[in-house]
């Protein structure tokens, strides 16, 4: 067994080097998990994927399926309203020969968003293929090139015949996209490290701050008559319009907060109230009875989930109490995902500077950061384990759009810094 505490220039270059030649396979294996439709509920098989490709490698395997009672008493635990059947977790962990180094959490979520109506698509969404620089397909940037990059870092370090010199898991989540309970029932179940790297398609750079999200519905009744005598009835739709326009009100003053957070004060609007959906009424002829509609909205840092969903139902109370039908059929609000608070990422962790010297050695320039206004895992880390975590991943285009799409040198890149950091971090150790 032979520790490198320090790493010479002449091993980071032979590091680089056996990255970019196992980017062919790499990108193979990228291109067979996009072919895994991952979408909600449907995670199993990317995730069986997954499982059988890391216990090829020697890991030690663990696998579950999300338990709800576990996690439920959890302060960062999301409401939840569908079945957790295939809401499977995956662990690979690798045991060095000799405990010498510092532990490291390698983790990234399977799951994928919806893709939407198919023939807004160029290419079918779960059928990759490469033009030029880029890897198009759903979930490619979102983020199943970060998840082979941390496999393809440790393939890498293999190569040359070393391996970590402590233990490293790997962690393929699911509900990263609905309520974060995945990485949390990973935090639950016991796995904890000295520091964390997530892969999340954040061009290049490391996430210093990141908003907290709450997701709610809201159910809107009316009184239904038939259309030919609309104006004795109460239209559903109608009101909830009102409701949707009201919340704009509420987004504004939100946004006027930011200039107590200074990771946000430069923002337009970091905090985004989005109505992502709705449906409503039976019939064409008749004033509908019904209307529901689901929103997603940001926390600022340091502010409490649950204090913001009250504050939201006392919104949605006081403007139903404005319209003259809601005020006497008020309508019901429902949290169905989402109830993350925001983190803040500490400045000069060992484990940032560790960061630093390999994106340096990769890039040739400084790491920079940069403040996220969309949901991550990393608060499951930051927040209840204490521990620092990297959100440090490729460049990515259209992710939750039309024709997602990552960068493949950029992928090369991120993985030869992974690559660089995990030697740093755990050392090194000669395979036996």
């Amino acid at each position: 067994m032979h520790q490198l505490p320090e790493l010479d220039t002449s091993l980071e270059a032979d590091i680089i080097q056996a990255v970019k030649t196992n980017m062919p396979a790499q990108l193979a294996f990228t291109q067979d998990l996009v072919r895994h439709p991952s979408t909600r509920g449907q995670e199993h098989t990317a995730q069986d994927f997954l499982f059988r490709a890391m216990q090829q490698r020697g890991l030690a395997m663990d696998r579950w399926q999300i338990d709800v009672n576990a996690i439920k008493s959890h302060p960062g635990f999301a409401p939840v309203d569908v079945d957790y059947t295939n809401a499977i977790n995956v662990v690979g962990t690798h045991r060095p020969q000799q405990e010498t180094g510092r532990s490291l959490i390698l983790n990234g979520h399977i799951d994928v968003v919806p893709v939407g109506p198919l023939d807004m698509w160029q290419h079918p969404p779960f059928e990759p293929h490469i033009d030029g620089d880029w890897l198009y397909g759903r979930g490619s940037g979102d983020m199943k090139a970060g998840i082979a990059a941390n496999i393809f870092a440790l393939d890498a370090l293999r190569s040359l015949g070393y391996q970590p010199a402590a233990t490293v898991y790997v962690q393929s989540v699911t509900e990263e996209e609905c309520t974060g309970n995945g990485a949390l029932s990973a935090l639950v179940r016991g796995y904890s490290a000295a520091a964390a790297l997530i892969p999340e398609p954040v061009n290049e750079a490391l996430v210093r701050a990141n908003v907290g999200v709450i997701w709610f519905k809201v159910h809107v009744k009316g009184r239904p008559v038939h259309v030919a005598d609309a104006s004795s009835g109460a239209n559903a739709i109608d009101a909830a319009a009102y409701l949707i326009g009201e919340l704009k009100a509420f987004e504004r003053a939100r946004n006027e907060l930011k200039v107590q957070h200074r990771h946000f004060k430069d923002f337009a609007k970091p905090i985004n109230v989005n109505v992502g959906k709705i449906s409503g009424g039976d019939w064409a002829s008749s004033v509908p009875s019904w209307c529901t509609f689901d929103v997603r909205t940001g926390l600022y840092p340091g502010e409490d989930a649950r204090v913001g969903a009250r504050e939201i139902e006392d919104f949605i109370r006081q403007a139903a109490g404005r319209h003259p039908f809601l005020s006497n059929s008020p309508p019901e609000v429902e949290f169905n995902g989402f109830m993350a608070q925001g983190y803040e990422l500490d400045e000069g962790s060992a484990a940032e500077s560790t960061l630093r010297l390999a994106h340096a050695a990769v890039f040739r320039q400084e790491l920079q950061a940069l403040t996220s206004l969309a949901y991550l895992d990393a608060r499951v880390f930051v927040l209840y384990d204490k521990t620092p975590c990297l959100v440090y991943g490729p460049v990515s285009d259209n992710i939750h759009g039309f024709d997602e799409r990552v960068s493949i040198s950029s992928i090369e890149r991120i993985t030869a810094t992974t690559a660089l950091f995990i030697a740093r971090w755990c050392g090194l150790q000669r395979r036996s």
